[in-house]
């Protein structure tokens, strides 16, 4: 690889082993704590604050931490296919790949759909309740996933660091 790019492999690891943490500790938030605080809510309170945190979630700070570490982590799996027969490189493209499929496709595929299901819910019309309980257990379950992925992918690309 030509000298002048030498250094930008491991300047994308740090920034997507940093971003991948980072987004995993806020889904270690809903994880341990939000979702249990929400679930002992009132039904109808409980849909209505996660309809509002769900409004909220899209800001730009954190679309930038969740969709712009997938950005890093394409541009260092493209970067590491090239040159697969160095050792960080496997860790590289594996954290990537790990990162890709557990935060942002099961956000894309499964949270988000979910979530825009919910929004349309009256929380105090029939069924709300329900529908509510079906959203927690599932909603909850992956993000879980979502939160150990997240993490291993960050582990993943901190190793990638230590064997350049």
């Amino acid at each position: 690889m030509d000298a002048m790019f030498d250094g930008y492999p491991r300047v994308l690891t740090l920034v997507a082993a940093v971003g991948a943490g980072l987004v995993a500790g806020v889904f270690f938030a809903f994880s341990t704590f939000v979702m249990r605080a929400l679930r002992e809510l009132p039904d109808a309170q409980g849909i209505s604050a996660m309809q509002a945190i769900n409004r909220a979630a899209p800001s730009p700070l954190f679309m930038t931490a969740l969709f712009g570490s997938a950005v890093v982590c394409v541009a260092l799996a493209v970067s590491a296919l090239t040159r697969l027969g160095e050792p960080a490189a496997r860790y590289q493209l594996a954290g990537s790949a790990v990162y890709l499929a557990g935060a942002v496709v099961l956000t894309i595929v499964y949270h988000v759909p979910r979530n825009d299901a919910l929004a349309v819910v009256d929380p105090t019309g029939a069924g709300a309740a329900g529908m509510w309980r079906h959203y927690l257990a599932g909603w909850t379950a992956w993000n879980h996933v979502r939160t150990l992925t997240s993490l291993a992918a960050a582990v993943i690309l901190a190793l990638a660091l230590r064997v350049e």
